[in-house]
């Protein structure tokens, strides 16, 4: 077997992505079990991969993350077939921001590991965004960024269904533009919901050939991806592994590894190990899969689970944020505090985001055990969202599938969906100043929600604009502020508060 190297390109950016590549000039029968590619550099192991299905194309990916020359090697090994490779390239700094990281000096917030620069986390769900076509992708990630959307959530092994009816979503069907029947795996049976036929050993290159464009894309418009593993895993289809090894399932560990040494290198992405862990796995599970994906990303991405209301991982080394998931007003303002006030117990500060609070227009009517849901439209969830802020968190939100695009359910969109509007004037407001040095402080304002840099800033929010606004208690007394009114609705500030609908409160110093 004669194994030829092709060079990564001479020179990337930092943040980039330097690739090198390597044939074998033959087919190789079970690639992704038989052949290991390990590089190195700037002292980090980097797993490499195979492209080609059918084992003749294999890649690995370094990210420069400092300006000037890198040098690398890289290890091919298949039987007793080894051949090994060294070389350089340059990076230039083409002024990328970094990897997101949580902020050591203020631990509920988030920043760019380059740049310093804080990140306003603006977030929505499309979980299928991968089962749509690529100009569609490209035409809802432009779409998304343009209403000022940062980060999407997008899954990699996703929920198959014919349509959305287990979601009770049956508008979105799957047509020309979109389809919900993919996997990162070969399947036997492609065209079957319920028994796919996963050959867990051997992935489906195209389809993760796509994802990637997908990154791209979603990085040239700074649009940060979740990659989730799974979703729907509860469900034996959406699930191929052994659910009696917990954590230690050689096809799972592979699977993970798989999309470290894909991804990784790729700058704009953050990792879930999986929606709703609790439904199809224990906690110990998530003890083994975080720190086994930590060890298989050299750049330390950013990693966490979603769960529902409760997050059991607050100290755990691989868990850099919590995740929640909790509905309507049971994980608003009162829920997200609380989820501070026990990480700040736990002795780790670190972002917390409800990341799932009610889809808007989904579900109006009831959820679980009959209970009658409050109205789950554009304005109650932006109202959630202004409560999730005040408390020192963060949100994701997801638009509405109504219309049959999709919303939430893959990302697509049009014109008439206005609730992302709302939730950019919260974005719009809060980036307008040093919002991650502000606290929850309801104590300075008669236990309204007020977040407060007290003897600096303080920002009230009050559902109900037609109530008297609380007292603040200001440091060094009213005389030293400035107050303004600033509407949410309309993103702007106005002379006087509208009794019509909830109001903002910004005190400033002068």
């Amino acid at each position: 077997m004669e194994i030829r190297f092709l060079p990564p390109e001479p020179e990337t950016e930092v943040f980039g992505i330097a690739e090198a590549t390597i044939c074998t000039g033959e087919p190789i029968e079970d690639p992704f079990r038989c052949v290991t590619v390990q590089g190195e550099c700037d002292g980090r192991a980097v797993r490499g991969f195979c492209d080609a299905q059918d084992g003749s194309v294999y890649r690995i990916r370094f990210m420069p993350m400092r300006e000037g020359e890198h040098a690398f090697s890289v290890v091919f090994r298949y039987g007793e077939t080894e051949a090994s490779h060294t070389g350089r390239f340059t990076a230039r700094d083409a002024g990328r921001p970094g990897l997101l990281q949580a902020d050591p000096d203020y631990p509920f917030h988030f920043r760019w590991s380059a740049s310093g620069e804080h990140f306003f986390w603006n977030a929505t769900t499309a979980y299928m965004m991968a089962g749509c076509s690529e100009p569609v992708i490209e035409e809802s990630l432009a779409r998304l960024a343009s209403l000022g959307i940062n980060r999407v959530r997008v899954s990699l092994c996703p929920s198959r269904q014919r349509d959305g009816g287990r979601w009770y979503e049956p508008q979105v069907k799957p047509g020309p533009d979109f389809h919900y029947l993919y996997g990162p795996w070969l399947q036997a049976r492609p065209d079957s919901q319920s028994d796919p036929g996963w050959d867990v050993t051997r992935f489906d290159v195209a389809y993760w050939q796509k994802y990637e464009r997908l990154l791209r894309c979603a990085r040239w418009h700074d649009i940060l991806v979740q990659v989730i593993f799974f979703t729907d895993a509860q469900e034996p289809y959406n699930y191929p592994f052994d659910r009696e090894r917990v954590g230690d399932d050689p096809d799972e560990r592979r699977y993970y590894a798989y999309a470290a040494a894909r991804l990784a290198a790729f700058d704009n992405v953050e990792w879930c190990l999986t929606n709703e862990w609790a439904l199809f796995r224990p906690d110990e599970w998530a003890e083994a899969v975080g720190p086994w994906l930590s060890e298989c990303d050299p750049y330390g991405h950013l990693t966490s689970i979603h769960g529902h209301g409760h997050f059991p991982f607050r100290t755990s080394g691989w868990a850099d944020f919590a995740l929640f998931q909790s509905w309507d007003e049971h994980g608003g303002y009162a829920f997200m505090q609380k989820n501070r006030q026990e990480q700040i117990a736990a002795g780790r500060p670190m972002p917390q985001i409800n990341e799932e609070y009610g889809y808007e227009d989904s579900y109006p009517q009831v959820w679980g055990g009959g209970r009658v849901a409050p109205a789950r439209n554009a304005d109650s969830r932006r109202r959630l969202a202004w409560e999730i802020t005040m408390a020192g968190g963060y949100q994701t939100t997801g638009e509405s599938a109504v219309n049959g695009l999709g919303g939430w359910i893959n990302g697509r969109g049009d014109a008439s969906m206005t609730m992302l509007e709302g939730y950019r004037r919260l974005k719009e407001f809060f980036t307008a100043f040093a919002w991650w040095r502000l606290e929850p402080r309801p104590d300075l304002a008669e236990g309204a929600m007020c977040l407060a840099e007290p003897g600096a800033r303080y920002v009230l929010y009050l559902p109900d604009g037609s109530q008297t606004p609380p007292s603040v208690i200001l440091e060094g007394g009213s005389d030293s502020y400035e107050m303004r009114w600033y509407n949410p609705r309309a993103g702007r500030f106005v002379p006087e508060p509208d009794p019509d609908g909830d109001m903002v409160l910004l005190i400033e110093r002068r």
